[in-house]
């Protein structure tokens, strides 16, 4: 019995010693794991906040998650923006063309008109420009610097003359900004004489126009007809401006 006794002391002991030592060793394990952990955790932080791996992960992403909505951008812009452009464009055109371009506008000799006045013969006297005649005057813009300027010089052979002329603007030698009133133009075309001897020459035409106010323009001008015989007259008189009608 003693022995049972003894061995069941020891086997205590020995129990009691493990238990201890397994106690004491726990603590450390567990402190030596935290550590570690401590450590990785730490040693991997600052790599992966620094700046440069934002920068790199950025770089990195952007170019795999966005160019499709960039190009999407690009082209809902393209597809918004283009075609406004495209019409202001043609607009401006049509602007342009409709200024350029027009029945009866004014040139930059000044403004259309139709009036009256006298011819004057100087030469000739096959036909009524050769004479002194009672005439209908007119002058028809085209463009800024053409013009039409047709006339009837009434008499026995009533004389039809059609001139186009080049249109000029002298400015003034003081002030380039203001044009000179006086406002000359060369033109030519053909002349129809009626009557028993109707007949269709060559013409040539020259002279001034002097704008007097917003409704009125005075003109004077030499016209020469080649029929047989050469024909001068000199056309002196006074239009009613009007407005012409853009093409």
């Amino acid at each position: 019995m003693n022995t049972i006794v003894g061995h069941q002391k020891v086997f205590r002991l020995l129990s009691l010693t493990a238990l201890a030592v397994l106690g004491a060793s726990l603590p450390a394990v567990a402190q030596t794991a935290d550590t570690g952990s401590t450590q990785e955790l730490t040693q991997l932080s600052p790599a992966a906040t620094t700046p440069n791996s934002v920068e790199k992960f950025k770089s990195a992403s952007a170019p795999e998650q966005f160019p499709a909505i960039a190009a999407g951008a690009s082209s809902e812009a393209g597809s918004t923006f283009a075609p406004s452009v495209s019409t202001s464009q043609t607009t401006v055109s049509n602007k342009v063309a409709q200024a350029d371009i027009g029945i009866g506008r004014p040139t930059r000799g000044g403004s259309s008109y139709i009036g009256v006045g006298a011819n004057i013969g100087l030469s000739g006297g096959d036909s009524a420009l050769g004479d002194g005649n009672f005439t209908i005057l007119s002058k028809i813009g085209f463009t800024r610097a053409l013009s039409v300027r047709p006339s009837v010089i009434l008499g026995d052979n009533t004389t039809i003359l059609i001139p186009v002329s080049y249109d000029f603007s002298f400015q003034q030698l003081g002030d380039l900004s203001e044009p000179l009133p006086v406002a000359p133009y060369i033109g030519a075309g053909a002349a129809i004489k009626t009557g028993d001897d109707s007949q269709a020459a060559f013409l040539i035409s020259g002279g001034v126009d002097i704008p007097l106010n917003s409704q009125f323009t005075a003109t004077a001008a030499v016209n020469a007809a080649f029929f047989d015989r050469t024909d001068v007259g000199l056309l002196i008189g006074v239009g009613y401006n009007f407005r012409g009608i853009g093409l």
